[in-house]
């Protein structure tokens, strides 16, 4: 069952960089929601609120009610959540997208590894984990928190594909014969370079055409 968080925001009429600068200057976060055939709305997010919020969810599968100006509560994703590259926790814009309970929805989960692969424990093998997201479509009710993929029976070379994972109410769209993860061989570290020793340098033999009065010194000599 997919989780569910409350969120309240407000409508907003600036728009632009300045504007925006000025709501975080007020511990507001600029957002938008949109979707479902409806307009795009500028809202603004307490900043605190917010932050508390995420804490403890999945932001790309929990479903929020999220009240707009006290009006009825609409069902949303998180879609986009813009951070400050430099504080990755200071949050400069959250984008929300409006569902419906009966329509289903794509979006992204996670997949979790359980268990430690026989070859990682007995043949020192390591386990590659390739693809750490699913696609799926799904309502927005049934929408899982991660999946969960059992990795306990993997021996050396062996592979997870996608097809080998089921998810109740849900339709995966990734190409089946992907690989979610498998057990690759230990590295074997290579012996090291055997380096001759070098011959110890020669001086070079000088060569070069004695002149004519030597030629003639050594002949008298």
């Amino acid at each position: 069952m997919a989780q569910q968080a409350n969120l309240q925001a407000a409508t907003r009429s600036g728009t632009g960089k300045g504007a925006a600068r000025s709501l975080r200057r007020q511990g507001k976060v600029p957002g938008v929601i949109y979707g479902h055939n409806r307009a795009a709305e500028a809202v603004a997010i307490d900043t605190a609120a917010l932050n508390k919020m995420l804490v403890g969810i999945s932001a790309a599968t929990t479903v929020l009610d999220v009240v707009v100006d006290g009006r009825p509560a609409v069902k949303a994703l998180i879609r986009e959540i813009q951070r400050d590259s430099v504080r990755p926790a200071h949050i400069l814009h959250l984008d929300l997208y409006e569902v419906r309970a009966d329509e289903k929805v794509t979006l992204s989960v996670p997949v979790h590894l359980v268990g430690i692969p026989e070859g990682v424990r007995n043949s020192g093998g390591v386990l590659d984990h390739s693809l750490r997201e699913l696609e799926i479509e799904v309502l927005p009710a049934d929408i899982p928190e991660h999946v969960e993929l059992d990795v306990t029976a993997l021996t050396i070379g062996h592979s997870l594909f996608v097809r080998d994972i089921k998810i109740d109410k849900a339709e995966i769209l990734n190409e089946p014969d992907t690989p979610v993860c498998t057990v690759v061989a230990p590295r074997t570290e290579e012996a090291p370079a055997v380096v001759e020793e070098a011959a110890a340098p020669t001086e070079p033999e000088l060569i070069r055409k004695p002149k004519p009065d030597e030629d003639e010194a050594e002949t008298k000599a």
